[in-house]
Order: structure tokens, then sequence, then C-alpha cells
């Protein structure tokens, strides 16, 4: 899959089918959208292409806001990083897609100036498919009907996507960040088609948790907010050649107050009886059980108990699964 940075694109050579959207998640109605454009895109001949945005709009006009001395209270939330939503993009077939950047310049875009000069000239589509709640240019002016409209002057064939919905519920990035916020997994999974888990590369931390007793590996969080925080029992892929074998392990993701005072977000992964060296390699964190809340803590001997503590649980978490199925999931 190819991945193009500006909008529009420089020295595109061929028309595209095209959708467009955030994808947070990328959840099932995500994944319909998507596999309905590539059957789209094959049946025409052309490569399917997705239009998506960095940061997300939300992210900046939330700081936008605060810039300009807004009470806006908390960072919008984030389900999936960038890295995970361009791996389940490409897995669903897309060929490539353009990772706008969303500036002052994309939020003021004048909505039919953006189908005829980004998305007609600029993308070179041919073919759109999209949600007929879809919304945008400045101020949200466009909608589907203005969308067909204007598309079908420019050559534009602009279809409707329906949504999809679990149990007479539209599936919707805010409901599983909603399940997420809860802890829900089972929700959340159910609404993404998959167990939810969080990719990265293992990197050096400051060793606290070595001093602690309980190494740990060290995943950064820098697309802003994440949909949960607090201590869970996970379980980690990667770090053997068996892409399917899992390491149970337990997490805290968070701002760690006890002992950090620059909020930036980190997912600190304590395995379970595996030792190794781990740095640099590509893990995907699948969370699995809430234990509890972020705590700070007087002083780093009532943290390390509570890690103890924390460890505990996650081990009877593991041992309960086992003793039902006769394996770990």
């Amino acid at each position: 899959m190819k991945i193009l940075r500006s909008l529009p694109p420089a020295h595109l050579d061929q028309p595209c089918a095209l959708t467009i959207g955030n994808f947070d998640g990328v959840h099932l109605g995500h994944q319909a959208l998507v596999r309905t454009l590539v059957a789209d895109a094959r049946e025409a001949g052309l490569p399917a292409a997705v239009l998506t945005f960095e940061p997300h709009p939300r992210e900046y006009f939330h700081a936008l806001a605060r810039q300009r001395g807004r009470d806006v209270g908390p960072e919008p939330v984030r389900i999936s990083t960038l890295r995970d939503r361009l791996e389940m993009l490409a897995s669903l077939g897309v060929d490539r897609v353009h990772l706008a950047p969303f500036d002052q310049r994309v939020a003021q875009w004048p909505a039919e100036d953006f189908v005829r000069n980004c998305l007609a000239q600029g993308l070179q589509a041919r073919h759109i498919r999209i949600g007929t709640d879809f919304c945008f240019g400045a101020q949200r002016q466009g909608d589907f009907g203005m969308l067909k409209s204007v598309g079908q002057q420019c050559g534009i064939r602009v279809l409707a996507m329906p949504t999809v919905e679990d149990a007479g519920v539209r599936i919707s990035s805010s409901l599983i960040r909603e399940a997420l916020l809860q802890a829900d997994f089972p929700w959340a999974a159910q609404m993404l088609g998959r167990p939810y888990a969080i990719s990265g590369r293992v990197s050096h931390g400051r060793r606290l948790g070595t001093r602690l007793g309980f190494p740990t590996l060290n995943l950064r969080f820098p697309w802003g907010r994440p949909a949960l925080q607090g201590i869970f029992v996970v379980q980690v892929y990667g770090l053997s050649d068996d892409p399917a074998q899992a390491v149970p392990g337990v997490a805290s993701f968070g701002t760690r107050p006890a002992v950090e005072a620059d909020g930036a977000w980190l997912l600190e992964v304590h395995l379970l009886d595996w030792s190794g060296d781990a740095y640099g390699r590509l893990v995907r964190v699948e969370f699995l059980e809430k234990l509890r809340d972020e705590l700070p803590f007087p002083d780093l001997d009532s943290l390390g108990r509570q890690i103890a503590d924390d460890v505990r649980k996650a081990r009877a978490h593991f041992q309960k699964t086992t003793d039902s199925d006769g394996q770990i999931d």
C-alpha cells in the first residue's frame, strides 16, 4: 500500500475509486465501507484509495479552542494508533492512502472547492463510496447531497454506503470509545470485529520497573489521548517467531502520576514468566481485563507493593482461563 502525505498530492498518474474518513478504530462499519470500495475499484479497474487525516479534526479544533483561551475540557480520545489504522486499511486491500495533514487550510476549505479542486482534480477521484452522514468543508457545510451533485458535474460517480448495525444500534467510533472507557472489551471487540489491541515498537525507558523488580516493555503513545487508562491484564504478540503465540502480562497505560510530571502517555507491560531482549521489536498488546485505575503513591516501596498485587491478580486471571479452557486464549 502506498502512503501519500500531501493534499493534493503531486504527480498522480492514475484516477482512483475513493472513500473519505478518519477511520478511528477501523471498526466493522469502516471495514464494510472499505471492502465495498475495494470491490467497486476492482470492477472499474481503478486503484482503491482512502483519504484520511492526521491529526484527527476533533484534535485540531480542540487545540485551536484552547489556544484561544476557551475551556474545552480534556483532549479528545483515540481508539487506534496511526500505525494500527494504516495496517488495517492495508489488510482490507486498499492500494493507496492519502494521509493529509488537517490544518487551517483544510479546515477552511469551502465545500464545493474541496470537491472540485481536491477530489476531482487533485486526487482524480472518478468513483466515491461514502456514508450518507458524511459532512465536509469549512464549518461542515458540505453533505452527501452536495457531494453527489457537484461530483456529477466533475465526472465523479458518488454512491452511498448503508450504515452497519449491531443489534439495531449503529456501530460507531463513539460507541467503541464508550466501551473502552468502561473497559468492556467484549463489547468493543464485537464492534471492532477483533480484540482491542495497540501495536508499537518497544523503546527504552527509565528502567524504573527493573529497579522495582518488575521489568517492562515500553510503548509510546504520541498520537493524542488514548481511549483507556489504568492497569490491565494483557497478552502480547510479536515476541517469538510464531505470530499467534501470546505472552501473558500486566500493563500500566497512562501518565504515571506516581513517578512522572510531564503527562506523557506510556504503555508499560510487565511480562509474566518471560525474559529476553525486546528492544526495537514490533509488538501488539491485547487488552483482556481492567484491574484498577492509575493511582499516585507516596513512595516507590508502596508502588512496588501495588505492582506485586497487580501481578498476583493477573496470574489469577490467566489461571482461571487455563482452568476453564485448558489453555490461555
